[in-house]
């Protein structure tokens, strides 16, 4: 479950300036100060401190949509209509370097976590990345077939995602510069896309008025909310991967809650569509635009103590304000690995007990772990190994309590292979396709309970013949002798 949300969201600060629409938002990296872009041609750097004067910068011939803070703070990228792009110095001089980045309109600017490299997005259907130093052009993307609306590296520069008018996000490799995956889920133009902080799944909102995630190492989606009445302009996720805001010209903003799959607050405050949303590097903080002219600033205050989460992050099959099924996606919260001593026990029972964990840890390293049936009849969670768990089915309700065990599945999915301390390894050979399951990796420490016995609405053979889940153990132990039926 997430953290018991302590207060509301709360609006801190408003800033007026801009002659029009506000288009983008940015934080420094030491929340001292806020840029934003607007289509009057302008960026305004903004103080954090009370009563400090704000900076207008002039030097873009057209609207500037697109703004953007190096991780250092020292420079700040901003694209134009005017096709060029321009890195400025965020202090009272307001120095720039101009170069033509495209032949459209740059809608897209972005630096990578290391501050050496920028990539741009352009009407021009291109993606173009650039070294911070000199401005120098490296490479082109240019799959697309319609004007590229944003571009993002990943936390590690290893990944850009883009979206597009063509109704797609394309994911790409940096090094290799081709496209590894395009998700079409999108029935219209893709506004905004942007990575989770964990760099294992992306988010993606659009002209269909939804928001979108999908898991980059599996290319599956994990999440599809439907909580606007129009286009999502916009979106950021908290530092710490939790939630989600997204703006929308429905005039709102909304709050996600990625580890229940809901939808957590509606902000109203802005008089026309909300064009632009961001949070701050440390998340205490998020900024808003809108065609109000107006910049909002935020205080978040729902994301009491995340550093110390340790719970697997679930998240919903769809949300649409009223509704979410609830799965379990590991999206880089990892689990702490618990110790318990048993003084009743001998060294050698530890001995082996840890051995048999060790090896059926190492094998859990090497595969992916089975999370969810994709028809809703299970879903199992993910939780430190010794404590009790529940078994969830398709309503999200509490049916039962099952016992730990250590559970992974073979990379191809045709079987899963569970362990326990009293020295029996099982193999269960599912009777329904494995390959329908959705998977997600998890770590070393991590173990998954899953229950064998009776489900409403799944077909199949149960551990103990009975009908249940439609799985088929085949056991092996210290001796040929039959195994007893499963206690999970």
């Amino acid at each position: 479950m997430a953290a018991v949300c302590e207060e509301d969201p709360s609006l801190e600060r408003h800033f007026k300036g801009h002659r029009d629409a506000v288009t983008s938002v940015d934080f420094s990296c030491a929340k001292k100060q806020l840029v934003s872009g607007s289509m009057d041609s302008s960026l305004m750097i903004w103080s954090m401190k009370p009563q400090m004067r704000a900076y207008r910068f002039v030097g873009h011939k057209d609207a500037v949509l697109c703004v953007h803070f190096s991780p250092s703070g020292h420079l700040v990228a901003s694209g134009s209509r005017d096709k060029t792009v321009r890195l400025w110095i965020p202090n009272v001089k307001g120095e720039s370097t101009v170069f033509k980045a495209h032949t459209g309109t740059v809608r897209s600017v972005h630096f990578s976590n290391d501050g050496q490299s920028l990539v741009t997005a352009s009407d021009d259907k291109t993606v173009k990345v650039w070294t911070v130093h000199r401005q120098k052009f490296l490479f082109s993307l240019s799959q697309h077939i319609n004007w590229v609306r944003c571009a993002r590296f990943s936390p590690d520069g290893r990944l850009i995602v883009s979206s597009s008018d063509d109704k797609t996000v394309k994911l790409w490799d940096k090094t290799s510069r081709e496209c590894i995956h395009s998700f079409c889920e999108h029935g219209g133009f893709v506004n905004h896309v942007d990575f989770h902080p964990s760099g294992n799944c992306i988010a993606a909102g659009g002209t269909d008025n939804t928001v979108k995630l999908w898991d980059v190492r599996m290319n599956r989606l994990l999440q599809h909310y439907q909580v606007h009445s129009s286009v999502v302009n916009s979106l950021s996720f908290h530092p710490s991967g939790n939630y989600l805001v997204t703006a929308s010209s429905d005039s709102t903003l909304k709050i996600l809650d990625l580890l229940e799959g809901r939808l957590l607050y509606t902000l109203h405050g802005h008089q026309g569509p909300a064009t632009c949303v961001a949070f701050s590097r440390d998340g205490d903080f998020f900024a808003s635009g809108g065609s109000d002219e107006q910049v909002m600033v935020w205080k978040t205050n729902f994301d009491a103590d995340y550093g110390d989460v340790v719970k697997p992050q679930k998240y919903g099959s769809s949300v649409d304000g009223t509704h979410g099924t609830g799965s379990e996606m590991d999206c880089g919260v990892h689990h702490q690995k618990t110790k318990t001593q048993d003084s009743g026990r001998t060294h050698e029972q530890q001995d082996e007990e840890t051995s048999l964990a060790d090896t059926l840890e190492h094998i859990m390293g090497q595969l992916d772990v089975l999370t969810q049936d994709m028809q809703g009849h299970l879903i199992p969670e993910l939780v430190s190994p010794g404590h009790l768990n529940k078994l969830w089915t398709a309503d999200c309700q509490h049916s039962g309590q099952i016992q730990p065990l250590l559970t992974a599945s073979s990379p191809a999915g045709r079987a899963a292979i569970k362990g326990s301390a009293s020295g029996w390894i099982r193999t269960w050979k599912p009777h329904f396709s494995l390959g329908d399951l959705c998977r997600a990796g998890a770590g070393p420490s991590t173990a998954l309970r899953l229950a064998a016995c009776s489900v409403p609405s799944c077909s199949g053979t149960g551990a103990d013949g009975d009908s249940g889940p439609g799985w088929r153990s085949s056991t092996s132990g210290p001796d040929s002798r039959t195994s007893p039926p499963c206690s999970i």
